[in-house]
């Protein structure tokens, strides 16, 4: 994520935690980088005013953090610290230094067979972290997929649910990102973890430059930039039925051969690089 300096008007503590740059501003709210009472460098996410004010909003922010803090840190990013009480409700996350999956391949263009194979692998990984805990995402997509020299992690369970909860969202409300949507999620039919399976399947395509696939050309043609066992899986992942596509479990299994081991640093040296410079001093807080 790009650092930028505070704005006169941001905060410039929330909680114990002193902010000292932008990270980003979404639907929700604006991300700012800080530090914790013991000086690590923590994300710290403030809800919008707006968003505040509306307590159904509210549910879905508190179910955010529960959702965080049962998946853990592994694949996800760690809660620090948070209050959804509070006038602007606000959660502390452990920051994740290194670019989105989003921004890579705009700077770097697509991203090598190696680094693709272990991308899907983390990736797969991570949502079987994230759906052994009842959670389907709901929003899996290259901007919520940090890029870091340990490896990817998926990040913003903002609009994540638990698979056995009553949606809290309306009925006429579509979540989640076009492009990136399951054809189940278009039209109002239940959803289950395999909506996160279909996202799955758009991520290394986008990553390879495969995606958005041009009008008039077969998936097979499109998906030929990839290797053959990920092509093999993106397939299967986008099928239109949701009990035809794989779980993570069975990704894992599919990816996990003797090709998936990777030969020294998962990133191109450009990658890396870009990985690095978010470890770099960042804009003091006044």
């Amino acid at each position: 994520m790009k650092h930028d300096p505070l704005l006169s008007d941001d905060p410039r503590e929330v909680g114990r935690h002193l902010l000292t740059a932008r990270l980003g501003e979404g639907g929700m709210g604006t991300v700012y980088l800080g530090l914790s009472p013991g000086r690590r460098r923590v994300a710290v996410k403030v809800v919008r005013a707006d968003l505040a004010a509306d307590p159904g909003f509210r549910k879905r922010f508190a179910r955010e953090i529960d959702s965080m803090r049962r998946v853990g840190g592994f694949h996800t990013a760690q809660v620090v610290d948070a209050s959804p009480e509070e006038e602007r409700p606000w959660l502390v996350t452990e920051y994740i230094p290194g670019p989105s999956l989003h921004t890579v391949p705009q700077k770097h263009g697509p991203l090598p067979a190696p680094t693709l194979r272990t991308l899907a692998l983390r990736v797969a990984e991570a949502l079987e972290g994230i759906h052994a805990c009842g959670i389907v995402h709901r929003d899996l997509k290259p901007g919520n997929i940090i890029i870091a020299e340990s490896g990817a992690r998926v990040i913003d369970f903002g609009i994540a649910r638990a698979v056995d909860a009553t949606a809290l969202t309306r009925a006429d409300l579509l979540v989640g990102t076009r492009g990136f949507l399951a054809p189940e999620q278009l039209t109002g039919a239940p959803l289950t973890p395999a909506v996160d399976a279909y996202a799955f399947g758009m991520v290394p395509a986008h990553a390879c430059g495969a995606a958005p696939f041009p009008a008039g050309v077969r998936l097979e043609s499109a998906l030929r930039v990839l290797p053959s066992d990920v092509s093999a899986v993106v397939t299967a992942c986008l099928s239109s039925r949701p009990t035809a596509r794989p779980t993570p479990a069975q990704i894992l299994d599919h990816l996990g051969g003797e090709a998936a081991k990777p030969a020294g640093d998962w990133l191109p040296p450009a990658v890396h690089t870009m990985a690095d410079l978010h470890n770099m001093p960042t804009f003091a807080a006044h």
